[in-house]
């Protein structure tokens, strides 16, 4: 790769790094916790002056009954409260304009995103749109690109991985180019957040893993990237500790609500970290098998991690060695560390069957060939020269990346 590509890279992102310090972080204005906070949510609400909820989440939660107690202590309280529950696995445009117009029609004045990271960019998307409402998703494409305050937006996670409780981000896909692309702005983060343990103590085996595995690649790529803080490095190994402390336990008993709870901490935190020290390769990666075919990208980051970790070879050693020592990997030198760090991921991926390859249901082969270009591009078009990785890559590292989990 040309030099002075490389370079300009390197600038953009020491000129965001220093920008970052005069952003807006500080969107977050309380938090509910604890087993059944979610049914204290109309009442916070109320108090503060709102008077209709729109709650953004997705069919199955719906047809599980998981936005009926927040209606009924509506109702309670004598509140509006409507339900969008149409959102799919990556959101698209037009769940957004959906969204948007069932905001309108009911008068809304505060939105609740109730699910997993596709709910909450959902959201975040409506938001959006509601305090721009003559700019498409398209237009705010990007960093610092909505720039008006959003209608107040309280997140629900009810998986604990997306940390998108705690982020500026939204990832929307665009079914008619397969692009998914992020909206990056500080007013994108939630002015609430309710953790409620007892939302996640149902999951499915393979949601626990995956998106328990995705908190790792938030926090994971946050530290070893070029533009941490005290704060996000602080954040990302916390998460970390938690992560190996509970997310096995998490996934061998749903019921241990102490594990869940810690799971939820540890994607808040994860989710803090990256949203101001950005992601890598990794991510940018694995936002193009979500847009190009639907791959859940907790799935996604957690094949990719250990793949890129490798690939970044001497450039991530140094910190992949003091996160080995955060959980208590032993090694004689860096190389020695780092390497069991990345075993130690291929180890809790095995552990949860979380497979190596990305591959069709079938087990053959789904990325092809003549789309690969497209998505190394969606991928390079992403990542520089805004995400801080230990390397700055061209073309052919990234399709090495493809190549290891095709």
């Amino acid at each position: 790769m040309n030099v002075f590509y490389k370079l300009g890279c390197r600038i953009f992102q020491k000129v965001m790094w220093c920008a970052m310090w005069f952003l807006p972080w500080n969107q977050n204005k309380g938090t509910l916790s604890g087993s059944g906070s979610v049914k204290e949510l109309p009442k916070f609400l109320k108090d503060k002056g709102f008077k209709s909820i729109l709650i953004v989440t997705d069919g199955g939660l719906y047809k599980l009954g998981m936005a009926d107690p927040i209606l009924a202590a509506c109702e309670q309280e004598g509140m509006k409260g409507c339900v969008y529950h149409d959102v799919v696995p990556n959101p698209t445009i037009d769940n957004i304009e959906d969204g948007l117009a069932l905001y309108k029609e009911n008068d809304c004045d505060v939105i609740v995103a109730l699910g997993g990271g596709s709910a909450m960019d959902c959201a975040k998307g409506i938001g959006a749109r509601v305090a721009r409402p003559n700019k498409t998703i398209p237009k705010m494409k990007g960093v610092l690109k909505v720039g008006k305050k959003l209608p107040p937006l309280v997140a629900i996670p009810t998986t604990s991985g997306t940390g998108s409780e705690a982020t500026l981000a939204a990832v929307i896909s665009n079914p008619e180019t397969h692009e998914k692309y992020p909206i990056n702005d500080p007013v994108l983060i939630p002015r609430y957040v309710v953790m409620d343990p007892d939302l996640t103590k149902s999951l499915p085996l393979h949601i626990t893993s995956t998106t328990g595995m995705d908190a790792l690649t938030h926090a994971v790529e946050a530290y070893i990237g070029g533009e941490n803080t005290g704060r996000t490095k602080k954040d990302a190994v916390q998460a970390i500790r938690l992560i190996n402390d509970n997310l096995k336990k998490a996934y061998d008993n749903g019921a241990d609500l102490e594990a869940r709870n810690n799971m939820q901490q540890a994607a808040y935190l994860a989710g803090k970290a990256f949203t101001r020290a950005y992601v890598g390769y990794v991510h940018a990666v694995a936002h193009t098998l979500g847009g190009e075919y639907g791959v859940p990208h907790g799935l996604a980051n957690a094949v990719i991690l250990p793949v890129v970790l490798r690939a970044y070879g001497k450039s991530a050693h140094k910190k992949l060695a003091k996160l080995a020592d955060v959980i208590g990997l032993q090694g004689e030198t860096r190389a020695e560390k780092a390497n069991a760090f990345i075993k130690w991921i291929e180890d809790l991926n095995a552990s949860m069957n979380i497979p190596t390859r990305i591959l069709t249901r079938e087990g053959e082969q789904l990325i092809q060939e003549e789309r690969l270009p497209k998505m190394i591009e969606h991928a390079l078009q992403e990542a520089n020269p805004l995400y801080p990785c230990p390397q700055v890559w061209g073309k052919q590292e990234i399709e090495k990346i493809y190549r290891a989990i095709m």
